[in-house]
């Protein structure tokens, strides 16, 4: 039986959605990464490139309602702006943050049927810091978050976010603050944007101990990423998640401009190696990840191929 293969979602309106000059979340990070990973091989890789957008009734299971339209409306009749201090829209990002969720859903719906094995979603705009009613950090729509709430609507119990952003993804632990069926865990640095992800931030109500926030002070390496690891897994044993959704960001990279960690290309290997220990024994291997944070171009390109080639492995 021939194996099943890593899916990778990227739709060319990514790229139009055009943040200005000088802005570091530019259309060129996701030409680097293509440019990257132009070559890999179609018997382990499954490309995507033609799925839908996600409609409103999805978007909303995450987002007030009012706000997404709020967005549709700025693109078609401004053209051109800032929805809050550091992201910008412009007159094709509606259309790419939906497409952007979209990935994700596609993505969702062919590894629960059993057609591929995992897959990453090379998504721009990025998501994580998105809140219920406004953007934030580059992000429009939290993508991560609102496949976590189609994968709960299609009957998966138990879901594992991991987020190895620099930054903290303080709209993902919000919205799952609360539920005790999806475990968020965030290694970051701290303290840094956006300010959230203390020690003691563990989650609220029935929710109480399935956030864990894994703060790191400037200038951590692969040692101190990895010593925290050990704790991740006791907490799975105890969770045992039936899918695993990773916010991938890349600029805890020591290369990258917008961090201050010292991680190398090779450590992502070896995170994805350990998010895939995860999913291999809870979730049968399902697992998503989603383009977050990654600035320096070379960087983020290595990077990405590294996780690439390793979740087809």
């Amino acid at each position: 039986m021939e194996s099943l293969k890593t899916g990778i979602s990227f739709h060319k309106e990514f790229l139009k959605h055009n943040t200005g000059p000088g802005h570091p979340e530019t259309h060129g990070r996701l030409e680097s990464i293509l440019d990257h990973i132009s070559d890999l091989p179609s018997k382990n890789f499954l490309w995507s490139k033609d799925f839908k957008e996600a409609p409103l009734s999805v978007i909303s299971s995450i987002h007030n309602t009012d706000y997404v339209r709020l967005v549709g409306r700025a693109c078609e009749e401004k053209g051109a702006g800032y929805l809050d201090g550091d992201t910008v829209f412009s007159s094709h990002s509606y259309l790419a943050a939906s497409l952007a969720v979209g990935a994700g859903l596609h993505l969702a719906d062919e590894v629960l049927s059993g057609n591929l094995r995992n897959g990453m979603a090379l998504v721009r705009p990025p998501g994580h810091h998105a809140e219920t009613d406004h953007a934030m950090g580059f992000c429009i729509f939290n993508n991560i978050a609102i496949t976590a709430k189609y994968l709960q609507a299609k009957g998966v119990n138990r879901l594992l976010i991991l987020d190895w952003d620099v930054h903290h993804g303080n709209g993902t632990q919000h919205q799952f603050y609360e539920d005790d069926s999806v475990y968020f865990v965030s290694l970051h640095q701290f303290p840094f944007y956006p300010g959230t992800g203390a020690l003691t931030e563990r989650g609220k109500g029935k929710g109480f101990g399935t956030t864990l926030n894994i703060p790191l002070a400037r200038g951590a390496g692969e040692f101190e990423y990895l010593s925290n690891f050990e704790s991740i897994h006791r907490e799975m044993e105890n969770f045992q998640p039936e899918f695993v959704l990773v916010s991938a960001g890349f600029d805890a990279h020591k290369k990258d401009p917008l961090g201050g960690m010292n991680l190398s290309t090779s450590s992502f290997e070896i995170f994805t190696k350990e998010v895939q220990r995860i999913a291999n024994t809870y979730s049968n291997g399902k697992l998503i990840s989603f383009l977050e944070g990654g600035y320096d171009f070379q960087a983020l390109a290595e990077s990405v191929r590294l996780h690439l080639e390793t979740l087809a492995t």
